[in-house]
């Protein structure tokens, strides 16, 4: 798969009807999502009406994760195989998976305040993802400082990999660490902690999240070969002017 779409006109043309059709998913998703779990979940008995926040929040965390993994992968393949398009790929994925951070750390506060009586503490959780935002912005800041976009997208990929190291810190810290927050609740040897009214509309909003990430990932891409198409085509004109 990966080879047959590092042909840019094989991705252009994938790309085409893959972009609007995941985004028309994402929107069908997250439309009975939000549907399901604003009006037919069920209150929390602890949290009450407030744990409605945790389908905007957990999926966001979820895919904060994911995007960055997805990036690191996509920048070893263009650091050591020069795939065509790994780098378009790393840095498409960037901004959503900075957005997909920033809103897991807002409505983790909004959610923090009435369930732990603050609005941030410096726990393990919290500030791990804390780092993520700042590597996510740090790595899109590099991308920006350099106009020679071979090495920017060399030194991007080695930032982006370096990063790495602070995903499982997310993902592990309510255990090496005292948290506020709860140890996993969805994918736990047990089974789900989660009752099942509560998890399908989750896992719902999770599916809506993860095809915003593909269509919003294919619509950057496609972009960034038209510019680099635009630029040669400039380019080109200039030398034969």
């Amino acid at each position: 798969m990966f080879s047959f779409l590092a042909n840019p006109a094989r991705f252009m043309r994938f790309s085409a009807w893959a972009a609007p059709l995941l985004l028309a998913l994402a929107g069908v998703l997250l439309a009975g999502g939000m549907a399901w779990s604003l009006f037919y979940s069920p209150a929390d008995y602890q949290h009450g009406e407030t744990v409605r926040i945790m389908y905007v929040h957990v999926p966001a965390a979820w895919w904060s994760l994911g995007v960055y993994a997805f990036m690191g992968g996509a920048s070893l393949i263009g650091l050591v195989w020069r795939h065509a398009l790994a780098d378009v790929a790393a840095r498409a994925a960037a901004p959503i998976g900075a957005t997909f951070a920033g809103l897991c750390l807002v409505t983790g506060s909004i959610w923090g305040a009435p369930a732990w009586g603050t609005w941030w503490e410096w726990d393990g959780r919290l500030t791990s993802m804390l780092v993520l935002f700042v590597i996510y912005l740090g790595y899109l800041a590099l991308w920006a400082a350099i106009e020679d976009e071979d090495r920017a997208a060399r030194l991007a990929a080695i930032l982006c990999l370096a990063g790495l190291i602070n995903l499982p810190i997310v993902h592990f810290s309510v255990d090496w660490w005292s948290t506020l927050h709860q140890p996993a609740s969805v994918i736990r040897s047990g089974g789900s902690a989660i009752h099942p009214s509560m998890l399908a509309p989750l896992l719902t909003m999770a599916g809506a999240y993860g095809a915003l990430f593909g269509g919003l990932l294919l619509a950057n891409m496609r972009a960034a070969v038209h510019r680099r198409r635009v630029e040669a085509a400039r380019l080109r004109a200039a030398q034969t002017a």
